[in-house]
């Protein structure tokens, strides 16, 4: 594998080749810059102190012991941890959660998929996981898979933080049973209440993508949150400018995207904890701005999990699932 640049900040460059991990720090904002063979530009520093720092992972999947499953397909190769290993979610999440700590994140939020089956014992290996090392730090919501099975725990949204610099909204996007989304009337309408009141910029984070407006074609079984909930939100952050940003998961990829009307909002998804490329997603908050800092879980045991898993569907998972840089490191606003 060629080398490859996972990350950048406004002062950091990070570069994967194979299994080793070569970060070069101190760097200045908005500067290009050439590490190993590839070149890049960290991003631009906003304004003013670094006030706030928010973590967020997402598809963790506890209790997960095969991957590159897809329900009705044969694509392949279906991996599993050898003998002797330990199961792979926790070597992936563990390793997330001991970058997370190390990286002095004021908030830590688990965004869905926090279980496989939907079960209350892998609901309980999430929190030995993330609890333990968080504690009141930690806010979490469901995805589809937690509520496959009609069990309802991690469904307490939505759920308001707020920290220097910036308020965190998290959303329960989950349908029951189903594995589309949704966003209701009541959430709707909280959100639109927030943002009304709240002095600084609101970050709204949740399980489910958005469908585009843009889209030529309106599924009323999309795979995200349908059409009709997706114009819903979406209206509430035409109706309010302070709404900055929307981050999902879901999807397994890092993309942004923006909706028509919605100037340069990002509506994000980021990729998942628990396989290439093991993701986290930093929001660091200045007094002027804010920046999404992706990073890639780099313990020789993840990578070497996350390098294995490269493979699947037919090799061409990290064309969809790595993104572009500009959908990995960027400025939010």
């Amino acid at each position: 594998m060629a080398a490859e640049l996972t990350t950048v900040s406004e002062n950091m460059a990070v570069v994967f080749d194979d299994a080793e991990v070569r970060r070069y720090e101190s760097l200045k904002p908005d500067t290009e810059f050439t590490f190993d063979g590839v070149s890049g530009r960290t991003l631009p520093r906003p304004g003013g102190e670094l006030l706030s720092k928010i973590a967020t992972v997402n598809d963790v999947h506890f209790g997960e012991t095969r991957c590159g499953v897809i329900e009705g397909r044969d694509i392949g190769p279906i991996l599993e941890v050898e003998e002797g290993e330990p199961p792979y979610p926790e070597t992936m999440n563990r390793a997330a959660a001991a970058e997370i700590k190390a990286a002095g994140a004021d908030v830590v939020v688990a965004k869905g998929d926090l279980t496989t089956r939907g079960l209350r014992e892998e609901y309980d290996q999430f929190l030995a996981c993330y609890g333990e090392t968080f504690g009141n730090k930690l806010q979490h919501i469901r995805g589809n898979h937690d509520a496959y099975h009609g069990e309802t725990f991690a469904a307490d949204g939505p759920i308001e933080v707020d920290l220097p610099g910036v308020t965190v909204a998290v959303i329960d996007t989950t349908i029951p049973l189903e594995t589309p989304g949704q966003v209701t009337d009541a959430t709707a309408e909280w959100l639109d209440e927030l943002a009304a009141r709240s002095p600084q910029p609101v970050l709204v984070f949740g399980h489910h993508q958005v469908w585009s407006p843009a889209s030529n074609q309106r599924p009323a079984k999309y795979f995200g949150i349908n059409p009709d909930d997706s114009e819903k939100l979406i209206g509430v952050f035409l109706r309010r400018p302070n709404l900055v940003g929307y981050f999902a998961g879901h999807t397994h990829r890092n993309r942004v995207r923006h909706m028509p009307g919605n100037g340069t909002v990002p509506w994000v998804e980021v990729s998942a904890t628990k396989d290439y490329p093991g993701a986290w997603a930093e929001y660091r908050v200045f007094e002027g701005g804010i920046l999404q800092v992706m990073h890639r879980i780099s313990s020789p045991d993840a990578l070497d999990w996350t390098n294995r898993t490269r493979q699947m569907f037919g090799g061409m998972y990290p064309d969809f699932s790595f993104g572009q840089m500009k959908d990995r490191c960027f400025v939010v606003c």
